[in-house]
Formats: structure tokens, C-alpha cells, sequence
């Protein structure tokens, strides 16, 4: 969400008032860091880099410095009694108004904080996209009303708020015209969208995917995040489609039914565990990554053995898996915190030693097959070869022309490695590029 936010930032500067991008910080007319107040030390970060900017501000008093997204929602003027030398402060909500917000801390020569929630405005006041690589990010609904316990998302993001079908397919059909071959779809809780089309219609995330899928030129649909809540039987329908990617990141946060009660996460482990077996009758091979916490407040080591006994019933493939954060205004922050640091870390070890076990074996059984893979750059550590990802997100590295990239072609895996595949282009793809 934060990705595609900030590439919205750029598009509506560039659009206003012809901003363009820069690597070198000390260049630059303007300053920006969308930030993520999910867990403290991403928090942390934010401080860390103002201080850096800090001193080039000193050398430039000209430059102006914005904080946008959470953490600017959560703290406000707190950012500017931190750090004063900031000029804007906005949130995830009023991004679209970062050229008044820039011309009014112009005009009255001190900081400007806009952290409101006019719901979906900003999607109003877009820009079409400029620039597009092979895949694309679409937000597609903000915000989530479920309440965790140890969420901070609905106090930053705000409550539950979905675009209109036609504005979504809109952006898509312009991003499928200028090359883009795959669409994620966004959203904090993307499996509660829920929007009338200019019928009068309820459409729903199924719906929507079977709009998606129909554009031309778009050949594989992702979307993060789901709740197993409202993971329902429509959704696990729309995976006939082929066009969805063979892969799911569903966060499950605990095996044990008791944590997930405390966490208000409003299902139990046999609920998800049904969940992924209905998907699996239509998509047998299907990856499922997910989320985890681990130390949550009362976490027993029974309850953890329940979290490390799903991940062997699931097989799960990738995670996200941190100790617990406490963050602010939740109510998981006044519960007592009776899990020692170091306890905690040797679980989140534990963990993932056993789920990097299980996604290797995964990777291994990939060598020899044929894989689908998107084309999406040059690869980062030689310039000579490609690189994509595959329908299960993993990235392959390849030789190949670059005349390639926005393409999908065949690959054998020839080889499995840590974080990453390679192979080889298959016969029929060699054969494409040939003629």
C-alpha cells in the first residue's frame, strides 16, 4: 500500500507542479518519507532518516521536508515538536493535496499538518499513471474495521472505505494499455470490498476479479491483504480462473485459538484450516504464505506449539513473522507483556527455521519444471540476465534478451537458492524471441 502510495506522490507532484524524482537527497527541492507505524521499529526508521535529512536541511534551508502516511496519522504535531525542521505533515488520506500543503508552508513559512480522513477523495484526484513496469499495484479499497487487539491500522488508515468498481477497472484499463501484464490488488483488508457499481449493483472482491480478468492484456490477478474472516467460498471459486496466481498470503498471526481470542481476530485455526483446504480441492498446489506474531502478550510455550504444529498442517511457504510490537491506542498495549525479549526471540528463530525449511523444499521440487514467469527487470547482480517471478512469487534469474522485460515466458529452474531461482529460457520461448 505504501509503494503504491508513494508512487501516487510522484504522479501528483510531477502532474502539479513538475516535480521529478532523484536519487541524491542533497539535490532535491523536496523530501518525502511515507512511513509505516505497524511495528515500532519501522517507527523508529522514520526519526532515524529526518536526523539524516536534518542536516542537509541546515545546509539548505530552502529544502522542504514532508512526512507522510501512518505515522504522520498517528502523531501529527508530534512530528513537528520532534523534529521541527519538518515542513508538511500528511497522512495516508490527503496525499492528493501535497501541492497546496507544499504552497502553504511556502506561504506562512512554518509546518502544515493535514492527517483527516476524507475517505476515498484522493482516488478522485489521481493522476494517471506515468511511468509502468510489467506488474502494477491497484489500491482498490482503504483502512480495515476488524479491531485487532494489537493493530494500530483503523486509528491510522481509518475504518473500512471501497472505490467504485468503474474508477478501479478505469485504472487498470490505462495501465493494461501502456504494458502492464499483472494487477495486485490492495487493500488492508482487501477481502471486505464491497462497493455499488453505477447500477446500483453490490459488487464483490469476487466480483471485481471476474472485471479484472476480462481486460485485455492483463494475464495474472494478485491481491494482499486477506482476512480468513471474510476468505469466502466465492473467492476460493474465483481461483478456476487461471489468471489468478497460483499463490495466496492469507495471515493466520497464531495457531492457538486461545491467542487469536485475545488478538480479536474473530476465528479459530479450524476455520482457517477449512479455509485452505476448499482452495486447495480446485488449486492442489497452490502457495500460501502468511503472517505471524510471535510472543503476543500471554503467549504460553503451548500456544506457540500450536502456532509451529499449523504451519506443518499448512505447509506454509513464506511469512511474515515478527515479535510482538506494542503500539499505541491498541488494546493489546494494556495487556501485561509477561513474555521476555529473549523468549520471544527464540521463537521467531524457531519459527523460521521451520517455515525457510518448508519453503526450500518447495523450491527444490521447482528444479526441472517449466514456470511462468512475468518479466520484470534486469537483474540487480548481473546486467547479462533477467529476472521475474514466478505464479508462487519466487523471483528467477535467467539469461535473456532485455527486449523480454513486460513479457511472460517459459523457464526451466534449473536451480534453487536461498531466496531466489535460476533458469534457463525454454525451447518454445527461445523460439518466440527468434523470429
Amino acid at each position: 500500500m505504501n509503494e503504491y502510495d508513494s508512487e501516487k506522490m510522484a504522479d501528483v507532484l510531477y502532474e502539479s507542479q513538475g516535480y521529478e524524482l532523484t536519487d541524491d537527497p542533497e539535490s532535491a527541492d523536496l523530501l518525502l518519507v511515507n512511513t509505516c507505524s505497524i511495528r515500532e521499529k519501522a517507527q523508529e526508521k522514520v526519526f532515524s532518516q529526518l536526523g539524516r535529512w536534518r542536516k542537509i536541511k541546515e545546509k539548505n534551508p530552502n529544502i522542504k521536508i514532508g512526512v507522510g502516511g501512518c505515522v504522520a496519522s498517528q502523531e501529527g504535531e508530534g512530528i513537528t515538536k520532534r523534529a521541527p525542521f519538518v515542513d508538511i505533515v500528511f497522512g495516508p488520506q490527503t496525499l492528493h493535496r501535497l501541492p497546496e500543503l507544499i504552497d502553504t508552508a511556502d506561504r506562512e513559512a512554518k509546518a502544515v499538518i493535514d492527517i483527516s480522513f476524507p475517505k476515498v477523495e484522493k482516488f478522485n484526484n489521481f493522476p494517471k499513471a506515468r511511468d509502468v513496469q510489467a506488474s502494477a499495484f491497484v489500491s482498490i479499497m482503504e483502512g480495515c474495521s476488524k479491531i485487532c487487539s494489537f493493530c494500530v491500522v483503523p486509528a491510522t488508515r481509518g475504518h473500512e472505505v471501497s472505490r467504485l468498481p468503474e474508477q478501479i477497472i478505469d485504472e487498470i484499463n490505462d495501465l493494461a494499455m501502456k504494458g502492464v501484464r499483472e494487477i495486485n490488488l490492495l487493500g488492508q483488508n482487501v477481502n471486505a470490498y464491497l462497493a455499488k457499481n453505477k447500477n446500483n449493483i453490490r459488487v464483490r472482491l469476487a466480483d471485481l476479479l471476474k472485471l479484472v480478468s476480462a481486460i485485455e492484456g492483463i494475464e495474472r490477478i494478485r491481491y494482499t491483504t486477506s482476512h480468513p474472516l471474510q476468505f469466502t467460498d466465492d473467492l476460493i471459486e474465483a481461483y478456476k480462473d487461471r489468471k489468478m496466481a497460483n499463490y495466496l498470503h492469507l495471515p493466520v498471526q497464531s495457531g492457538s485459538d486461545r491467542i487469536l481470542k485475545l488478538m480479536r481476530r474473530k476465528y479459530k485455526v479450524e476455520r482457517y484450516l477449512d479455509r485452505i483446504k476448499k482452495l486447495r480441492l480446485i488449486r492442489p498446489d497452490i502457495s500460501i504464505s502468511s503472517d505471524f506474531i510471535v510472543g503476543f502478550p500471554g503467549e504460553t510455550r503451548e500456544d506457540f506449539e500450536a502456532t509451529l504444529s499449523l504451519v506443518d498442517q499448512v505447509g506454509f511457504d513464506q511469512s511474515f513473522s515478527f515479535i510482538y510490537s506494542q503500539r499505541p491506542n491498541t488494546k493489546a498495549a494494556e495487556m501485561f507483556d509477561d513474555v521476555d525479549h529473549e523468549t520471544k526471540l527464540k521463537r521467531l528463530q524457531q519459527l523460521q527455521i521451520k517455515i525457510n525449511k518448508n519453503a526450500k523444499k518447495i523450491s527444490d521440487a521447482m528444479v526441472g519444471t517449466i514456470q511462468t514467469v512475468l518479466i520484470e527487470k534486469k537483474s540487480k547482480k548481473n546486467e547479462n540476465q533477467l529476472t521475474g517471478r514466478t505464479e508462487n512469487n519466487r523471483w528467477v534469474n535467467f539469461d535473456g534478451p532485455d527486449s523480454l522485460i513486460g513479457e511472460f515466458v517459459d523457464v526451466i529452474i534449473t536451480e534453487a537458492m536461498p531466496n531466489s531461482l535460476r533458469g534457463r529460457l525454454a525451447s518454445k520461448s527461445i523460439s518466440a524471441v527468434s523470429i
